[in-house]
C-alpha cells in the first residue's frame, strides 16, 4: 500500500517562494522516479520536475527551469518542491508521484498519485 501526501501549498505574491513537501510510505521499489505534476481546470496535467532514487534530477519543464529545485530527503521519507520566483501562470493544483523509472519527460510506470495541494500566486 503506497502511500503519498502532500503539504505546503497557499497563496503568495508574485515573486514569492513555497515548497512543497510529499510523505511517502510504502513504496518498498529500490529503484524508483519521484516527481512533481501540476493542473489547471481544462488544461492536462504536466510535470514539472522528476528525480530518481540515486538523485539524478531528470527532468524539468523548461516553464520552471532556474526556479524550481525537486529533492528528496530518504531518512525522512520526504520529497519536496522548493519554489523560487513564483509567477501568477504557476497557479495549479499540485500533484506528487511514484513511478518506476524516469525518461526525460517524466515518471513512468506510475504506481500512485498523492491528492494534490493547491499553488495559488497573485500579480
Amino acid at each position: 500500500q503506497v502511500q503519498l501526501v502532500e503539504s505546503g501549498g497557499g497563496s503568495v505574491q508574485a515573486g514569492g517562494s513555497l515548497r512543497l513537501s510529499c510523505e511517502v510510505s510504502g513504496y518498498t521499489y529500490s529503484t524508483y522516479c519521484m516527481g512533481w505534476a501540476r493542473q489547471t481546470p481544462g488544461k492536462a496535467r504536466e510535470w514539472v520536475a522528476a528525480i530518481d532514487s540515486g538523485g539524478y534530477t531528470g527532468y524539468y519543464a523548461d516553464s520552471v527551469k532556474g526556479r524550481f529545485t525537486i529533492s528528496q530527503d530518504n531518512a525522512k521519507n520526504t520529497l519536496y518542491l522548493q519554489m523560487n520566483s513564483l509567477k501568477p501562470e504557476d497557479t495549479a493544483m499540485y500533484y506528487c508521484a511514484a513511478g518506476r523509472y524516469c525518461s526525460n519527460t517524466g515518471p513512468r510506470a506510475l504506481d500512485a498519485w498523492g491528492q494534490g495541494t493547491q499553488v495559488t500566486v497573485s500579480s
